[in-house]
């Protein structure tokens, strides 16, 4: 017998024997109720800073660039370490790594929230970046944490339920985001603190580690250094041809030095025998196709959310508050969705659930091409729901599916590869259809309407420009949600 097959062996005794004891103590309901925590800060702080985001703006004397930059800044380096932190999981094990997170979050939102405005917004930026490393390491962890504790044939359920917390941070954050910014948009921020204390506190007085990592693994600093710079060089590159504050000289030199070191990357990690990134996992037809329809699908919608708040507070005419709160429609229908979804994928897989879950939300996409100023709410609401409903169908049964046909002890690699997939779909989708909307919309109109909302009427052209632009990016991204439906639709029967 080949030590690999008697490491395998050994890796699933051990992790049948923790799984028994887990199932027996109810250990699963506790690491879900500590994952909760982590999904309701990250969602909470998403929406409610689309609310805080003028407030800001006018605050710091920040660019309109600048503003955009605190939203790429987390994203970005999200995107980045969520691959590392999901190998270092694998080693290390999730605990320590996840209750990081709440620290991280924790010390990256009271820098926001001290932000000067001297700075005009660059420590904001700093704090985000912080955040982002938080929200990396919880983001990464929480799938494995809830994975690990969920016997097979109930993970669906597991992450259909953790993604309720998810949603209904969602919903509350504009509500939360427009009660503290009436106080000051720093409250945004400062809020996180003792939810970051508490949720830190409780990771480490009742998480466990079921499945122990195991021994004698090497980290992979070569594979590290290489897919961190390459993908840090190329997304940032091609941000900063949407959101420029760098000469193109240098934006030039960056995507260079990313090129370059995802060609290495690519070319030797496979030889590594423990690498950074387990690209065999790619082997498995249903581990590549479930991940590339969650990529085009991020890329789909990324920017909608954002690319509503837009037109509800311009062509519109809304305060940002009510343009928050008319977001509901697409929360609710993804909270309500999830968890059903998920628990059916236990039973009947996610080979017919993920592609029709892509096709509702794609009809809310084509809805969404045709909105006007004059569209009533109620019709907006069913095109938002449609979008959220199919999203909630297809996110549970397709996580289901990644992180079930990987062996338990690559599950943090799995996670690093599904959260960094996900965020580098949002990225660019923000990068190629945020600038396809706003390309032929003046600034002026756009820093109006960003600040006091209420409308466009004193920009008739604009009004025009941005409705044309609009109505191309939400085509341009139901395309994309078509084409991810073909690819989910090839998956084989999970």
């Amino acid at each position: 017998m080949r030590s690999s097959d008697v490491f395998e062996e050994n890796v699933q005794a051990d992790v049948s024997s923790d799984a028994s004891s887990v199932q027996h103590d109810g250990y699963k309901w506790t690491a879900l109720s500590v994952t909760t925590v982590g999904a309701l800060l990250a969602s909470i702080q998403g929406s409610a800073l689309l609310i805080a985001l003028p407030n800001i703006l006018a605050d710091l004397h920040a660019t309109f660039f600048t503003i955009m930059w605190v939203l790429m800044g987390y994203l970005l380096i999200t995107t980045v370490l969520t691959p590392v932190i999901g190998r270092l999981a694998d080693i290390w094990g999730r605990k320590t790594l996840y209750n990081s997170g709440f620290v991280m979050f924790g010390l990256g939102s009271l820098v926001a929230g001290l932000a000067q405005p001297q700075f005009h917004g660059a420590d904001l930026i700093v704090g985000r970046v912080i955040q982002g490393v938080g929200g990396a390491l919880l983001l990464t962890n929480s799938t494995a944490i809830v994975t690990d504790a969920f016997r097979k044939g109930q993970v669906g359920l597991g992450l259909g339920i953790n993604q309720i917390a998810g949603a209904a941070g969602f919903l509350l954050g504009p509500i939360i985001g427009g009660l503290l910014t009436e106080a000051s948009w720093r409250w945004v921020f400062l809020f996180n603190v003792p939810l970051c204390i508490f949720g830190a506190i409780w990771g480490i007085m009742r998480l466990r580690e079921p499945v122990r990592p195991a021994s004698s693994q090497h980290f992979d600093w070569f594979g590290c250094l290489t897919l961190t710079f390459g993908l840090t060089g190329i997304l940032l590159a091609i941000t900063m041809v949407a959101f420029p504050m760098l000469p193109q000289a240098v934006t030039t030199g960056i995507l260079i030095v990313g090129i370059i070191c995802a060609v290495l990357f690519l070319t030797i990690e496979p030889r590594i025998k423990e690498p950074i990134l387990q690209l065999r996992l790619f082997k498995s037809r249903l581990f590549a196709f479930a991940n590339l329809s969650g990529l085009l699908n991020g890329i789909a919608r990324g920017a909608v959310l954002f690319l509503l708040i837009f037109f509800l507070q311009g062509p519109y005419g809304k305060d940002p508050l009510t343009a928050g709160l008319m977001l509901i429609p697409f929360g609710a229908a993804f909270m309500i969705i999830g968890p059903m979804s998920g628990r059916l994928s236990d039973r009947v897989g996610s080979r017919l659930l993920a592609p029709i879950g892509l096709a509702v939300s794609a009809l809310g996409l084509l809805g969404l091409t045709t909105v006007s100023p004059t569209t009533p709410f109620w019709l907006m609401a069913v095109y938002m729901a449609l979008m959220g409903g199919g999203s909630g169908f297809f996110a549970s049964p397709n996580t289901n599916a990644i992180m079930s046909s990987v062996e338990p002890h690559t599950r943090g690699a799995a996670a690093g590869i599904l959260s960094m997939l996900n965020n580098t779909g949002q990225m660019l989708s923000i990068a190629i259809v945020f600038p396809l909307a706003l390309k032929s919309v003046p600034m002026a109109a756009m820093m109006h309407v960003f600040i006091y909302g209420g409308g466009m009427s004193q920009f008739p052209a604009a009004l025009a420009a941005f409705m044309g632009g609009l109505h191309t990016a939400f085509l341009f991204s139901f395309v994309l949600c078509v084409i991810a439906m073909i690819v989910a639709a090839l998956r084989p029967a999970h």
